[in-house]
Order: structure tokens, then C-alpha cells, then sequence
């Protein structure tokens, strides 16, 4: 479609100043109308009809603006203004999601026209509650129970990365004396707290299943058992009953520092090499309702991403901010080689840890692709492109998006 952008600029204006005023009618009742935005929004509408009807006479000969130009939606889209500033972004207690520490430090989020507060959650399920009642625009939650709500009904669309590995499990020291190494075979007879739906759990449960270990309360079984968070399932190890646990970053670090020992990290083991965890989703609505607010949100993301990749101590001290630990933890989690912190939305891994989960029976199967959009990464990793056509952080991100989408 031909849009003319001061028309689509002036009507994209009025129509956003419209609909704050009829998000808030209380304020509506007890001010004075406000007549300027109907008149602007009706004199952009028909310069937007009249560049129309020159363009695709056919087409706006007997239909309305809307019917030949797209809804209000579409234009306020293809103006490029944002349909929203402020933003709602809720993150788990883990240096993981640095990304959105950086992004808020460095002032990126600013710099793309959004104002973003920053909330930490519990857990997954706290999340989606977020998200679907409205209090939050976008979550960073974790692979395992995104898929899970979505194969549940949940409306929530995947459209982003946040986290690749990154987690596993630790048991008491007193298990591991005399021995100069183990694998997940130390786990039999023994209780092991996790988080259900989760993917820590079900890592774990693929490991199992790989060497033929079954779940349960005998010798040559693991007895694993479930609690609310991974803050609950890690703080269990101080109970004489639990003999291991969960953990992902920061809490494999802390851990050691503790006297735990670690029985595998998840970037060591062959069968969860490039395993996507926490992933960006939102409310499926207010995605599409948002096109031009999310795309500004994820060039951020991706600004943060480079600056992770070129200024460590900056990027550890902006950590630090949302998670208090000792700095060199952070430098352990986050430069360590245990796990990465990347924005692309990474489809392929995804569907592909779906069908494991699926296979596991950890859910239903269902269609993911109708709950993934990998089209506001694309477009917003193409405008930085666009501005940058030399960097290498961006080019490998790039190949990165090519081969995973």
C-alpha cells in the first residue's frame, strides 16, 4: 500500500492522543473536551483518503479509508510511531537477563523513545499472570513453561530470546568425597528439589531418560521434588532431606562459593549443547496491537547485546544493580562460557525443545508457529543494520537469525 507519511505522521498523532482519552474516562469527565485531536484526526484521515484514492482510484472509489488504506492500526504501523512509551518488562532474579539490565543502565531503552520499568517476578507462572491481566507488556520467562502455557491455551506469543543455557544441578558435598569425577548417575537414591515446568526439570529428566534412570523413591532411582521457585528449590538445600538441587545463574556460583559442588552444568552435556531457555513473551494482543513499541523494545535488546559483547566490567557493574552478589559471580555466570544471553527469537532450537517436551509428556503437542513471531526481531535487527552495515556483533546476529529462525 502507498501511505503519505506527513498525512499517516498527523493521523498516526490523533489517533494515539484519541485513545489515551478514552483509556482514562475518569479524567475525560472532569476536564474540558478536548476538540483539537477529533479535528486533527478527521483532517488527517482525508489527506490519508486522498492520497489514496490518487494512488488506488479503483480501490477508494466507493470503499472508506480504512478498507483501502488498512485500519488504524496498520497506518499508525506503517508511520513508524510508537503506539505506546511506557513499558512494563517483568525478569526473574537471574544475571541471565542482563540484557534488559543493560538495556535500561546503558539508557537504550530511552534512546528508542520507550520509558521501561523493570520488575522481578518469582516465578514463570507469576509472569504469565503479568502478561495476561496487563500488568506487564513483555516477560522474560523460561522455554519450558512458555511452551507449556501455550499448548495449555495461554495467548501468549514467543517473539524473542533472552537466555541460552545457563543452568543444572548441585549436590552436597558429602556425596562426592573421594570421587575424582561423577555424572548424573550421583543422583540415585538421592532427593533432588526443582521447579516443576520448568527447563532445569526438564533437562534433568532427559539426562535421566538418556541413562536409563527412572524417577522415583528407590536405590537406583531420583526422587525429585517440586517446589514454587527456583529461590524455594535452591534454599532447600539447608534441609538434611534434600540432598540436591536446581539451580540456573547465578545460583551455580553461589553454590560453590557455599561448599556444593556441581553435578553438571547443561553447557557441558552433549544432549543440551545450545539449549534456549528464558525466552521474550508477551500478550498475543497487545503484540500486534504494538508493532512499532516492540520493535523500539527489541532494538534495544539488541544495542544492550553488543555492549555486552564489548564492555564487560560496565556490563557486570549494570547487573549488579538488579542482582546484588559478588561482581565476580556475575563475571562467572555471564563470561564464564556456561551460558549466553542473545535476543534471537533462535524458532528452530525452540520447536525443537517442544518436541522433546512433547515427547517427555511435559505437554500436548501443538502448532507453535501461530504463537511465534519472529518478525519484530527481523525488522528491528534490520533497521540496526541499516544504521550499522559493518558491525560485527550485528552482522553475526545476522547469520545467527538465518540459521535459526
Amino acid at each position: 500500500m502507498k501511505y503519505n507519511k506527513l498525512a499517516l505522521s498527523a493521523l498516526a498523532l490523533a489517533l494515539l492522543t484519541s485513545f489515551a482519552a478514552c483509556g482514562n474516562t475518569t479524567e475525560a469527565v472532569n476536564s474540558t473536551a478536548d476538540t483539537s485531536a477529533p479535528a486533527a484526526a478527521a483532517e488527517a484521515v482525508t489527506e490519508t483518503e486522498d492520497c489514496c484514492k490518487d494512488s488506488e482510484k479503483d480501490c477508494c472509489k466507493d470503499n472508506s479509508v480504512a478498507d483501502c488504506c488498512g485500519s488504524a492500526e496498520e497506518i499508525l504501523s506503517a508511520s513508524g510511531e510508537l503506539e505506546k512509551t511506557t513499558f512494563e518488562l517483568g525478569h526473574l532474579n537471574s544475571t541471565a537477563h542482563l540484557l534488559a539490565f543493560v538495556a535500561k543502565e546503558e539508557g537504550f531503552f530511552a534512546e528508542q523513545g520507550l520509558d521501561v520499568t523493570l520488575t522481578q517476578f518469582s516465578s514463570a507462572g507469576e509472569l504469565a499472570t503479568g502478561l495476561e491481566s496487563g500488568k506487564l507488556d513483555a516477560a522474560f520467562i523460561g522455554s519450558v513453561p512458555s511452551l507449556t502455557f501455550q499448548s495449555q491455551g495461554h495467548d501468549l506469543t514467543i517473539f524473542g530470546g533472552a537466555m541460552t543455557n545457563g543452568h543444572g544441578y548441585v549436590i552436597k558435598s558429602q556425596y562426592t568425597e573421594g570421587l575424582d569425577s561423577w555424572d548424573i548417575s550421583i543422583l540415585k537414591g538421592r532427593n533432588v528439589a526443582s521447579v516443576k515446568n520448568s527447563v532445569q526439570d526438564a533437562e534433568l529428566q532427559i539426562l535421566l531418560k538418556n541413562a536409563h534412570i527412572e524417577i522415583g523413591e528407590g536405590e537406583d532411582q531420583v526422587n525429585i521434588v517440586y517446589f514454587d521457585s527456583q529461590k524455594d528449590a535452591y534454599a532447600a538445600l539447608a534441609n538434611a532431606t534434600i540432598d540436591a538441587a536446581s539451580v540456573y545463574s547465578p545460583y551455580a556460583s553461589l553454590a560453590a562459593s557455599q561448599g556444593y559442588e556441581i553435578v553438571y552444568r547443561c553447557s557441558e552435556e552433549p544432549a543440551l549443547e545450545n539449549q534456549p531457555c528464558c525466552r521474550q513473551v508477551a500478550y498475543t494482543e497487545n503484540l500486534n496491537q504494538n508493532p512499532n513499541t516492540f520493535k523500539a523494545f527489541e532494538k534495544a535488546l539488541i544495542q544492550a547485546y553488543k555492549f555486552s559483547q564489548e564492555n564487560q566490567e560496565k556490563t557486570i557493574q549494570d547487573v549488579k544493580v538488579y542482582i546484588d552478589i559478588d561482581e565476580e559471580f556475575i563475571r562467572t555466570e555471564v563470561y564464564g562460557g556456561y551460558g549466553a544471553s542473545n535476543p534471537d527469537p533462535d524458532k528452530l532450537g525452540t520447536a525443537a525443545l517442544k518436541d522433546s517436551i512433547v515427547e517427555l509428556g511435559y505437554t500436548e503437542d501443538y502448532d507453535i508457529d501461530s504463537l511465534y513471531n519472529t518478525d519484530i526481531y527481523k525488522n528491528a535487527l534490520a533497521e540496526i543494520l541499516a544504521e550499522n552495515p559493518d558491525d560485527a556483533v550485528y552482522l553475526e546476529l545476522q547469520e545467527h537469525f538465518n540459521e535459526y529462525e
